[in-house]
């Protein structure tokens, strides 16, 4: 998870590094699809695919394709409201614009818990990956470890973090290029799994049951689809770098046909490779495929991409979350005491509040190992795409006030099909949450996060009276 000032150090990184190239300030729009595929792509595919499948099976490639959709509509919402009025701020501005102070309080804790959990589930991934080697050591072990490496890499203020995070999305989009690649490679006789000559053979989708669990299967994976695009709204406010704001088109449809390509053509590839059966919900499903093979050290490799990877975005969630709750208190909807800096510069205060969340991970990481990864992820995908409802209904709302229209420096962003693609997405967002509740597993994640809401909306009323 990646917050608005975690992104725009990425861009700023870019920004500089055009600046010196050509005198020009801002980013182009190839470098905010860069961006933001490199801040999207995480732990939440390289471990939540294997949930998604294990739910619904082949047809698991149409809920990312549906996921993609509602990320799409989502994405330029909030790029329409940032482009059309860039002085008011971030999202929460818009839905406190849209619907009073209330709701833009509502919105600002949801997203701090959801990052929270985002956080905690990307420590619960790592600790997953790592039994890929050490299947002996309990889960809660690697939990500590992670959570202490990245507390420390944080209090000790990260001053080039846009810089290391262009690295590691880099990295990331390399692994999945390199997976399609080797997944071709097979396709056309050039990789052999183990065992038989038989086994070697493609396995054939069209010959697959697409839907073995029904329409109930699909419904209930969606969302584990939607959460690997959980970063794109955060992204759309990125959207204001750009050197040309007309360019925003380019960006945003490069950025959601690169991402959806990447994610449906890798679990093409994996559905290709291995039968849906074999993958399982405590191991990566790219490890799974690429273990049917005879190259020696293949998934370790690849399981040391992942792993480097994830834990770039668990140090980076976590310093989101720091400067969320930074921001909430800045706007008086938290202690001030989140505000206080140490020497270095860290705000310790609001780095150990957040950090508690990963505390309560790894006393459940000890209970309940084998679900815990379902119930955060579950919780905080329920907590974020509630959250894209209310900058969906801002952006009905908000946008009679906006002129777009052509002005001389080019025409202004305006959002495809709106209001009738907001509508679409509040609809498709609602059927998501509520297919939520077909898994007795899942049933659990959604309601602490109503919970969650139910608490944050009380304390939202004390908060304003």
């Amino acid at each position: 998870m990646n917050d608005e000032k975690a992104v725009s150090q990425i861009v700023d990184h870019h920004k500089k590094k055009e600046k010196r190239r050509s005198g020009e300030v801002g980013i182009t729009w190839w470098q905010l699809s860069l961006i933001g595929i490199g801040s999207i792509v995480g732990a939440g595919f390289f471990l939540g695919t294997s949930v998604a499948i294990s739910l619904t099976g082949p047809s698991v490639i149409l809920a990312f394709l549906i996921a993609g959709l509602i990320s799409y509509i989502a994405f330029t919402a909030l790029a329409e409201m940032k482009i059309n009025d860039p002085e008011t701020g971030s999202f929460r501005d818009y839905a406190r614009k849209a619907f009073g102070d209330n709701i833009g309080f509502i919105s600002g804790w949801m997203f701090w818990i959801a990052g929270v959990l985002i956080m905690s589930s990307e420590v619960t991934a790592l600790s997953v990956f790592s039994r890929y080697w050490f299947p002996q050591i309990h889960l809660w072990v690697f939990s500590v470890m992670y959570s202490c490496l990245g507390l420390g890499i944080n209090l000790l203020g990260v001053k080039d973090f846009g810089e290391i995070e262009s690295f590691f999305a880099i990295v990331k989009i390399t692994a999945l290029a390199s997976f399609i690649i080797f997944g071709l490679l097979f396709i056309l006789g050039y990789a052999y799994p183990k065992g038989s000559v038989a086994g070697a053979s493609v396995i054939s989708l069209s010959t697959l049951n697409w839907f073995p669990k029904g329409i109930k299967g699909l419904w209930s994976s969606m969302i584990f689809a939607l959460f690997p695009y959980a970063g794109v709204a955060v992204v759309g406010a990125a959207s204001k770098e750009l050197k040309q704001s007309e360019s925003f088109t380019k960006a945003i449809n490069a950025l959601m046909l690169a991402l959806t390509f990447l994610y449906v053509t890798s679990i093409v590839l994996i559905l290709k490779m291995v039968n849906w059966h074999q993958i399982q919900v405590s191991k990566s499903p790219f490890i799974t495929a690429l273990s049917e093979f005879h190259l020696p050290y293949l998934g370790s490799i690849f399981n040391i991409i992942i792993v480097s990877a994830a834990f770039s975005t668990f140090v980076g969630a976590l310093f989101a979350i720091t400067n969320v709750l930074l921001s909430l208190a800045k706007d008086n909807e938290a202690p001030k005491i989140a505000m206080k800096k140490n020497k270095r510069g860290v705000n310790v205060i609001a780095l150990l509040i957040g950090t508690s969340g990963l505390l309560v991970t790894i006393i459940l990481s000890f209970i309940l190992p084998d679900t815990i990864y379902e119930y955060l992820t579950t919780s905080a995908g329920v907590l974020l795409i509630s959250n894209w409802i209310i900058i969906l209904a801002s952006q009905i709302k908000n946008r009679k006030y906006y002129s777009i229209k052509s002005t001389s420096e080019g025409k202004q962003f305006k959002m495809f099909f709106a209001p009738y693609s907001s509508y679409l997405g509040i609809l498709l967002i609602i059927l998501t949450l509520i297919g939520v509740i077909f898994n007795p597993t899942h049933r659990i994640g959604l309601f602490v996060s109503i919970g969650i809401v139910v608490i944050i909306s009380i304390a939202s009323v004390k908060a304003k009276s």
